[in-house]
């Protein structure tokens, strides 16, 4: 059987044919060899298994590293997008910090800038008013609203009910024309006394040139006007005296020398129906040289002689000498509130105080009305002046007479020389103040004075 094969070490020694012969030997093996080379042994089938169960591990062990590898890689890449992700987030995070770091600041600055500007607003001493097409006041300042005597608690829904006419008609031409409206002065009645204001209007329009409104600026020009009557008062008053006082004199002159030689006349000598003459002849020089004496002292220039004078003690001092008169006719003066100190001529000021005094109470007994006399006074430290009322419960003074009031010589009691107002009114003028006229609580007069208050006084 052995030389039926052919080895392969044969076939390298062997001719090419002798290859063929080998050949046909292979194809005539029988088959019982066959059979019996096709039989395996234990060793074998074991190598089988052994051999099944490697690639059973290999191929375990290839899947596992595998899935690890793609593990590896899932992993890497999830590291990679989770970075991706927080750098986003990160930078998310910091562009919101920013934006709201410049929201604050945008937040600061506009608080900063709106209190800048109520800062502003508060603080000017003209008046500014603000109001819309629908006649709402949007801004009225502090100032303004002490100047319009507006109290905090008034609403501001419509400044055609809140406003004095003058100031509302300037507003509503305004807005009509759409054109502004330069210092033009305008008065306005006060609870106390007239105001004059300097007005300007100006239309309020936006970026587009729509009208949305007026803007108002006032300002109180009452100490100028009333320093501008001063000084025409002192002019006039000093005209006056210049041209007068020398007549005055001799015209004095030529009474005491009637009343010299009526005082001459013996009564006694005369018949009885002649003495009464003679005796109204003294009464009336007597009378015409008092007239005169107070028109001097009128037409004179005032000589002051200045001094911190207290207002309290002058009042007082004024009630004292003319109280007792009061009291006979069953009246009283009393003095009420707070009283400033300014630099003045005392010995004037309490002559000007006791001559309204007088005319207080004589008004009040011409009318058989018991006179009950006030001085009232109260200190404005944001104007720096004291506001003193004379008030009476007599018959008061007609408006058409209030005018008049102070010129000389103008009465309207019977024996009146019509110049102790007049006297008054120089005094006050002459310590830069002013007086007026008005209606007093209980119905009778009201003279009403301002005066400047020293400036230690006024802070």
């Amino acid at each position: 059987m052995a030389s039926g094969r052919c080895d392969r070490g044969d076939e390298g020694r062997r001719s090419a044919g002798d290859s063929s012969a080998c050949g046909r030997n292979r194809a005539r093996v029988r088959p019982e060899e066959a059979g019996e080379s096709m039989t395996w042994n234990p060793q074998a089938y074991g190598l089988v298994l052994l051999t099944l169960v490697v690639s059973v591990l290999v191929s375990i062990l290839v899947f596992a590293v595998l899935r690890f590898m793609a593990a590896a890689r899932n992993s890497r890449r999830r590291a990679k997008e989770g970075g991706e992700m927080a750098l986003l987030s990160e930078a998310l995070h910091d562009a919101v910090a920013k934006l709201r770091e410049q929201e604050r600041a945008m937040a600061a600055r506009a608080e900063a800038s709106e209190r800048l500007s109520g800062e502003i607003i508060s603080s000017l001493t003209a008046g500014l008013l603000v109001v819309d097409l629908n006649a709402q006041i949007r801004i009225l300042n502090p100032a303004g609203r002490r100047m319009l005597e507006v109290p905090d608690s008034a609403p501001l829904d419509n400044y055609r009910t809140l406003l004095a006419e003058p100031l509302t008609k300037m507003i509503d031409e305004c807005l009509a024309s759409r054109r502004p409206i330069r210092r033009r002065t305008v008065n306005v009645e006060g609870s106390h006394s007239a105001n004059h204001f300097g007005v300007t209007v100006s239309p309020l329009f936006d970026q587009t040139g729509t009208l949305h409104g007026a803007i108002c600026l006032f300002s109180d020009l009452t100490a100028v006007k009333d320093l501008e009557q001063q000084l025409r008062l002192k002019e006039s008053l000093a005209a006056v005296g210049e041209l007068t006082a020398g007549i005055a004199h001799e015209f004095r002159n030529g009474l005491a020398t009637i009343h010299g030689y009526s005082q001459l006349i013996d009564l006694q000598e005369l018949p009885p129906r002649y003495q009464p003459y003679v005796e109204g002849i003294r009464a009336e020089t007597v009378f015409l040289t008092q007239v005169v004496t107070n028109f001097l002292n009128f037409a004179r220039p005032a000589q002051l002689s200045l001094s911190p004078v207290d207002l309290r003690s002058v009042c007082e001092r004024a009630a004292d000498e003319i109280r007792p008169d009061a009291r006979a006719l069953g009246g009283d003066i009393e003095l009420r509130g707070q009283f400033g100190t300014l630099e003045g001529d005392e010995v004037l000021l309490r002559q000007a105080f006791s001559n309204l005094l007088r005319n207080a109470v004589e008004a009040c007994a011409g009318h058989s009305v018991p006179p009950l006399v006030v001085i009232e006074s109260e200190v404005d430290r944001n104007q720096s002046v004291s506001k003193i009322s004379v008030n009476d419960s007599g018959p008061g003074i007609e408006p058409a007479s209030r005018e008049r009031i102070f010129r000389p010589f103008f009465t309207s009691k019977r024996n009146g020389t019509g110049l102790g107002l007049a006297v008054v009114q120089k005094i006050i003028v002459f310590h830069n103040g002013r007086i007026a006229v008005g209606g007093a609580p209980q119905g009778g007069a009201s003279l009403q004075i301002m005066l400047p208050m020293m400036q230690d006084e006024s802070v």
